[in-house]
């Protein structure tokens, strides 16, 4: 695609130092805007492919080790375990949907989101679209402007800006589909059904910690003319899930939000195991205890067809969100609970593969996603880092 394209075009006429560019991995996925000027860092917001330096990587490692010395109180430690959902639920109150951006970028690092005949379709659509004419003598720019031009195809082709997917001609009829009561007797209840919200599609999609619908609603854009297929979303935090069904582009003809819990094996979900053809594991799991997140993970494989894949996206070890805490904020080695309650891991890619191994998944990508974020009003530089990786169930 004109992603990968371009990229390689870009790589080739650019020899780069190798403290500014990785030479580990390709440009995509993960972006492609690399600096090649420490003079031009403020040009824009965001630089991929960051190498640290072994000076960079020991400052990391010593700033983490000395906010970590004082530890939270264990009856404080057992408060922010129980009361999770509360603090969560706060902060849907406070910030609604308007603290998060919608994840446009979803359908370029994870395209295995959509079927794979409507991953065809866009491919064609997208070559049809009419981008920048390519300068060869301007490379540098070119890179620049390379996930603009992604952004600018998906506002062109699903509606701009907004999140509402009105306007598109769906054609799959709503049927008569029960919302997923929010108690105990859940599964009693779908247990007397015939059928269960989605049971008709032929391929479901399963997002887990669905927040206010910033990945919910950039899918539903391109699912509501996309036949056959499911979108089913989850919670623990109510208040999330009411901002979601609330939504003037949520219907549920093809999308069912429900509130649940993960960490609960004993609640079920509101449709059978082995139908999920993709989960979608995005900044949730780094919310979880740590000594919680493999049964997490366990049981999300369960939900995956033979040949399911489960995509995910989080926080990494050293990432600057780790090491701005405060001592006397961390609960355990790598977590921490947030001045609102809310809590957070940091992960190293060894983590996420032994995780997601030991639940019977096969690494597809796992990958360390480090880039350069600036401020450019505050002249200030942030090292961001994030672990993106892609596991299959075997057939």
């Amino acid at each position: 695609n004109f992603i990968t394209r371009l990229s390689a075009f870009c790589l080739k006429k650019s020899k780069v130092h190798r403290r500014h560019q990785s030479s580990r991995r390709p440009a995509v996925p993960l972006g492609s805007r690399i600096l090649t000027d420490p003079s031009k860092v403020f040009e824009h917001n965001m630089w991929d492919h960051m190498q640290w330096s072994q000076e960079e990587e020991e400052k990391a490692k010593k700033k983490a080790a000395e906010n970590s010395l004082v530890k939270v109180q264990w009856e404080d430690q057992d408060k922010y375990e129980r009361e999770a959902s509360k603090y969560w639920n706060e902060f849907y109150k406070t910030h609604k949907n308007n603290f998060f951006k919608d994840r446009n970028w979803l359908f370029l690092e994870f395209p295995e989101i959509l079927p794979e005949k409507r991953r065809e379709e866009l491919k064609t659509e997208e070559r049809s679209f009419k981008h920048t004419k390519i300068n060869s003598t301007n490379c540098f720019s070119q890179e620049n402007e390379m996930f603009e031009e992604g952004e600018k195809y998906w506002k062109k082709s699903y509606g701009g800006g907004s999140t509402s997917v009105q306007g598109y001609i769906c054609k799959t009829q709503a049927k008569s589909l029960t919302d997923n009561p929010q108690g105990k007797n859940c599964g009693e209840e779908f247990g007397r059904l015939e059928s269960f919200p989605g049971s008709d599609a032929t391929y479901r999609i399963l997002e887990v910690g669905c927040g206010a619908g910033n990945s919910v609603f950039p899918i539903l854009k391109v699912l509501c003319n996309t036949p056959g297929t499911f979108l089913y979303c989850c919670d623990f935090a109510s208040g999330a899930v009411e901002l979601v069904k609330s939504h003037s582009s949520y219907n549920s003809a093809w999308c069912s939000a429900f509130v649940h819990d993960v960490c609960d094996d004993a609640l079920p979900y509101p449709f059978p195991d082995e139908i999920l053809d993709v989960i979608l594991l995005v900044f949730v799991l780094s919310a979880i205890h740590p000594d919680r997140m493999q049964g997490v993970v366990n049981r999300l494989a369960k939900l995956l067809k033979p040949g399911g894949m489960l995509l995910f996206r989080d926080y990494g070890r050293y990432d600057t969100a780790q090491l701005r805490f405060k001592k006397g904020r961390c609960l355990s080695e790598n977590f921490y609970v947030r001045g609102d309650g809310t809590r957070v891991y940091f992960f190293t890619k060894d983590e996420v593969w032994n995780m997601f191994n030991l639940a019977g998944l096969t690494e597809v990508q796992n990958l360390v996603d480090r880039r350069l974020q600036v401020n450019r009003k505050k002249k200030v530089k942030m090292q961001r880092v994030w672990i993106q990786s892609k596991f299959q169930k075997p057939l």
